[in-house]
């Protein structure tokens, strides 16, 4: 059997990098993965001329605009790579009969929700991010390629910044910090959820459509609790003081509630998801290696 060709855009971000990690043990594909330089998603007019030479038959959508704060003050950059971009590789796959799995995130929601979100729950997004995401979806949706929505959240990864990092970097350097206890998810360890990917292509027949799936590590815990874990696995001496969102303002609204159901995800391509402290301990491991 041929191998396929997997296009991963984002070579440079969390998600890319792990996918990069783990291609070895998936020699059934061969990986392609592309940077800004090479696929330019803020400039979504490029991107068919971008991958006119190049044979895929998947793409990995893993390159997003994620400053969150920041898209309040650029909601054209983050509507161009969050939504405009999306459409084009819906288009450009629908054209090549490729397959699409597109990242989006659980900002799609209000965070008013007291159940875990389903993937068919109303969406109402609270901020430039949320809204330039939830285009994208409904974009690609329209376009309705072969391929799949992955709404994750609280990624976090040996590369580039993030949550853990950031703590272990202040931890390191302060005897205190104040961290938010009023905001509850689940954080997502990017590693898994670039296996949980491959899984996914591992099983095409159940794509022949777009899907709107939801993954993140199993549990709960607010960003007070997953600062504590951080500090606990790793040695760290720093005290951790609870604080509401309200002493913290930032530009964009962050959702309250943000844990999302999975059962859709483990009943299609029957995965275990970790518990988000043992890959969480697995990350700092890495850290530390």
């Amino acid at each position: 059997m041929p191998k396929l060709n997997i296009l991963v855009t984002g070579q440079n971000g969390q998600l890319g990098q792990s996918l990069a990690k783990i291609a070895k043990d998936y020699p059934q594909f061969d990986f392609i993965f592309l940077g800004r330089e090479q696929l330019d998603l803020s400039q979504p007019a490029t991107l068919a001329n971008a991958l006119e030479n190049i044979a895929f038959d998947i793409i990995i959508n893993c390159a997003a605009y994620t400053a969150v704060d920041k898209a309040e003050s650029e909601p054209e950059l983050a509507d161009a790579i969050n939504h405009l971009a999306v459409e084009q590789l819906a288009q450009i796959c629908n054209q090549r009969r490729a397959t699409l799995i597109h990242i989006s995130t659980d900002y799609v929601f209000d965070g008013k929700n007291y159940n875990p979100y389903i993937e068919t729950d109303p969406v109402d997004p609270q901020g430039v991010y949320g809204i330039t995401k939830l285009k994208g979806e409904q974009a690609m949706q329209a376009v309705n390629p072969k391929g799949a929505i992955i709404r994750t959240s609280w990624v976090y990864s040996e590369f580039g910044n993030n949550f853990v990092k950031t703590m272990l970097r202040l931890g390191a350097e302060r005897d205190s910090l104040n961290v938010i206890y009023d905001q509850v998810g689940s954080p997502t360890y990017a590693t898994d959820l670039a296996q949980a990917i491959l899984a996914l292509l591992s099983q095409p027949e159940q794509l022949n459509q777009t899907q709107v799936y939801h993954y993140s590590n199993e549990g709960v815990c607010s960003w007070y609790d997953f600062a504590k874990a951080i500090f606990e696995m790793s040695g760290t001496r720093c005290k951790v003081n609870p604080i509401e969102t309200k002493d913290y303002p930032t530009p964009a609204k962050r959702p309250h509630y943000s844990l999302m159901n999975k059962a859709k995800i483990k009943q299609d391509y029957l995965i275990t998801i970790p518990y988000w402290r043992d890959s969480l301990k697995i990350a700092l491991n890495c850290l530390e290696s």
